[in-house]
């Protein structure tokens, strides 16, 4: 992934997407898409990242919380994390990925992208034996800066309702034909953060959602700005009923 020239500054909040290049599929099944989501995670520290290590790690330590002392033994979870960035809010979509992001070290959202990207890019590459050697990603990220509380909400719920478009293509020029089916569909969608946000543990620990649930106002005003948002657009998409 290149490398960005301006420099994002700390503890603000930008909308970060990226694609694959040429809108090639970036997660093809439902590892890849486990995979997204664990770099998301375990790429989000300065340290050096082993992944084969950290996984075992991890399992290991997940095993010590549910069998004590049958298997080896960690005061704590094995992880000495370093975060370049608060991720806020993420979304993995079959050609894309968005994230929202808070930076909390010089230069981390770059970092870390590019930490994200060569670590994700390195698994697909030697996943599906790839043999290129030029660009895995579609140019650089691309990084809108959140300007007010107001502009933060517009994004949560965008980003939430990005997988609208895997069950109702075309809507944003037809308008949403089913809203119960859409509503229940993004609830359910395993590959964003709105499941924790709505508090049911999907991912929990990838995203830091404190500061984000306070500005929304909690669990039931989440759901409500989604369910709202998609009622919205189905009314506006199809335009004032003929007569």
């Amino acid at each position: 992934m290149p490398k960005r020239k301006e420099q994002l500054e700390n503890m603000e909040i930008y909308h970060v997407t990226v694609r694959r290049i040429g809108d090639s599929l970036l997660f093809q099944d439902v590892n890849d898409q486990y995979r997204g989501i664990f770099s998301i995670y375990e790429f989000n520290n300065s340290n050096f990242v082993e992944i084969r290590r950290r996984r075992e790690e991890r399992r290991q330590w997940k095993n010590k919380k549910k069998y004590g002392n049958r298997v080896a033994v960690f005061a704590e979870e094995p992880d000495k994390r370093d975060g370049f960035v608060d991720v806020l809010a993420f979304c993995l979509m079959p050609n894309h990925l968005h994230l929202l992001l808070r930076q909390v070290q010089d230069n981390g959202i770059s970092r870390f992208m590019q930490k994200l990207g060569a670590g994700y890019a390195s698994y697909f590459k030697e996943k599906y034996q790839l043999q290129n050697k030029g660009y895995f990603f579609q140019g650089r990220f691309r990084a809108v800066r959140i300007e007010n509380d107001e502009q933060l909400k517009t994004v949560f719920v965008y980003i939430h309702t990005n997988p609208i478009a895997l069950i109702e293509p075309g809507w944003k020029e037809n308008g949403i034909r089913n809203i119960e089916k859409v509503i229940e569909f993004l609830e359910n969608y395993k590959w964003s953060s709105y499941q924790d946000y709505l508090g049911k543990k999907n991912f929990p620990s990838v995203t830091e959602r404190a500061f984000l649930s306070e500005i929304m106002g909690g669990e039931k005003s989440c759901k409500d700005f989604v369910d709202n948002w998609v009622q919205y657009k189905e009314k506006t998409s199809r335009g004032p009923a003929s007569g």
